[in-house]
C-alpha cells in the first residue's frame, strides 16, 4: 500500500437484515438464514432478504417514478449506499467516486424482457437501459446526487472486492479522495437457479445446514445462492472516524483448464494472499474469512492455498456462506463486513460444523478472500 486507506463506514442488505445491530446479533446466533423457495416449480434453498427488508425495497421502488422499472439489484444498492454515506457523513456529493459491481446484473429484468421478446417478437422499450451493467452505479449516483466518476464491472464472484481494489487505485493515483465501493446481487431467479443446478454444484440435501461451506468431509456439493448488497465508504489517509484500515491488497489469476476450473492448491489465491500480506509475517494474520462456496473442489482449493501460504502458523478460518448463501458479486463485501464486525466487537464468529476450530488469540489483522469463475482472486487485509 503506497498510501493509507480508511474505511469510514459500511452498510448492507442481506438475509441477516440491514442494521449493524441486527446483523451482528444474527452472526452470534448459530442458526442459518436459508430457506426453500419455488423457482418455476423447481424448489431450492436460497438466502432471501427478510420480509421486512423486502418490503422496504418495494417501498423504495414506489418512492420515485424512475425506480419502478429498475432491477432489484439497483434498489439493493441504493438502500445500502444511502446508509453507508449517511454514516460516513458524506453530505457533499462532490468528488465522490462510485464503483458498484454485479456478477449477474439485472437478472430478473433480463429474464422478464427475454420472455416477453420470445412471446411477442419484439423487445420492450426499457429492455436495454434497465439491463445495462452500468445501471447500478449510475442510479446510485443519481440518488446520492454525486458528481464524481461512476462505473460498474463484473468479475464474477470476486466483483465486490475488485470494486475495493478499484477505489483504492483511484485514491492512490490522487484522482479522488473518497470512493463508495461495493457489490449488489439479486439473482434468485429461475434461470440463474437452473444454471447453478446444471453445473451440479447446488445443495440438494435437507440437512441442518444446507450449505456445508468449510465442511471438508462433505461428499456432495452444497452451494446455495443468496441475495444482497454491501457498500463501503473509502477515504484516502488515516481518517479519524475510520472503522478499519485497509493495510494490504492482493490479486491474481491463474491459467484455466475450463471456464469454471481452479487448481487444486488454489494458486491464484496463494498469490493474492501473499501480495496482500506484503511484509507482514504469517503469524501476524489472525483470521482468514474465506470465499469457500460450499463446493467440494472450491473449498478444498482455498483451504489448501491457505495451508501453503501460512504453513504451521495457520490463522483462524471462518466464512459466512453457510449462514446466508453465496451472493455472487456481493459475497466478498459481506465477508468484509463480517470481518469489520469481528474487529469492532473483538469476537470471532465460527462455522458450527467446520473442522477448522482454532480461535484467534487476538483480533487485529483479518484477511478476506474472494475468487470467481475465470480464476480471478482478490485478497483484502484490514486492520484495527
Amino acid at each position: 500500500m503506497k498510501k493509507a486507506v480508511s474505511i469510514t463506514s459500511m452498510a448492507s442488505v442481506s438475509p441477516l437484515g440491514k442494521t449493524s445491530e441486527e446483523i451482528w446479533e444474527n452472526y452470534l446466533n448459530p442458526k442459518h438464514h436459508l430457506s426453500k423457495g419455488n423457482f418455476q416449480e423447481n424448489e431450492a434453498f436460497a438466502g432471501f432478504l427478510p420480509k421486512k427488508l423486502a418490503s422496504e425495497v418495494e417501498k423504495l421502488r414506489a418512492e420515485n417514478v424512475n425506480y419502478r422499472h429498475v432491477d432489484k439489484s439497483v434498489l439493493f444498492a441504493i438502500l445500502a449506499a444511502r446508509e453507508a454515506t449517511r454514516k460516513a457523513g458524506w453530505e457533499n456529493g462532490k468528488n465522490i467516486g462510485i464503483n458498484i459491481g454485479s456478477s449477474r446484473g439485472a437478472t430478473e429484468l433480463f429474464e422478464k424482457y427475454h420472455k416477453s421478446f420470445l412471446e411477442n417478437g419484439k423487445a420492450e422499450t426499457l429492455a436495454s437501459p434497465t439491463t445495462t451493467l452500468g445501471n447500478i452505479s449510475s442510479w446510485v449516483g443519481q440518488d446520492l446526487e454525486t458528481t464524481g466518476p461512476e462505473f460498474s464491472h463484473s468479475v464474477t464472484c470476486s466483483t465486490g472486492l475488485h470494486a475495493v481494489l478499484n477505489g483504492i487505485a483511484w485514491m492512490q493515483a490522487g484522482l479522488s479522495d473518497k470512493f463508495l465501493v461495493g457489490g449488489s446481487e439479486a439473482a434468485l431467479t429461475p434461470f440463474t437457479m437452473g444454471q447453478m443446478k446444471a453445473m451440479k454444484i447446488y445443495a440438494s440435501e435437507d440437512l441442518d445446514y444446507p450449505c456445508q461451506a468449510l465442511n471438508m468431509s462433505k461428499t456432495r456439493n452444497s452451494m446455495v445462492l443468496g441475495e444482497g448488497a454491501g457498500m463501503f465508504c473509502l477515504e484516502a489517509g488515516n481518517a479519524e472516524n475510520a472503522i478499519a484500515k485497509i493495510t494490504g491488497m492482493g490479486y491474481a489469476t491463474e491459467k484455466l483448464k475450463h471456464s469454471v476450473s481452479i487448481s487444486s492448491n488454489g494458486e491464484c489465491m496463494q498469490k493474492s494472499m501473499k501480495m496482500a500480506m506484503g511484509d507482514k509475517a504469517p503469524s501476524e494474520i489472525d483470521v482468514v474469512v474465506t470465499h469457500t462456496p460450499g463446493t467440494i473442489k472450491g473449498d478444498l482449493a482455498e483451504t489448501n492455498a491457505i495451508k501453503e501460504v501460512f504453513g504451521q502458523e495457520l490463522p483462524a478460518i471462518t466464512c459466512n456462506k453457510w449462514k446466508i448463501g453465496h451472493t455472487f458479486a456481493a459475497s466478498g463485501n459481506l465477508s468484509l463486513e463480517m470481518a469489520i464486525l469481528m474487529l469492532q466487537h473483538e469476537q470471532f464468529i465460527t462455522v458450527p460444523f467446520s473442522e477448522f476450530d482454532k480461535f484467534p488469540e487476538k483480533l487485529e489483522n483479518i484477511m478476506i478472500n474472494a475468487v470467481g469463475f475465470g480464476g480471478n482472486a482478490v485478497s483484502i487485509l484490514i486492520s484495527k
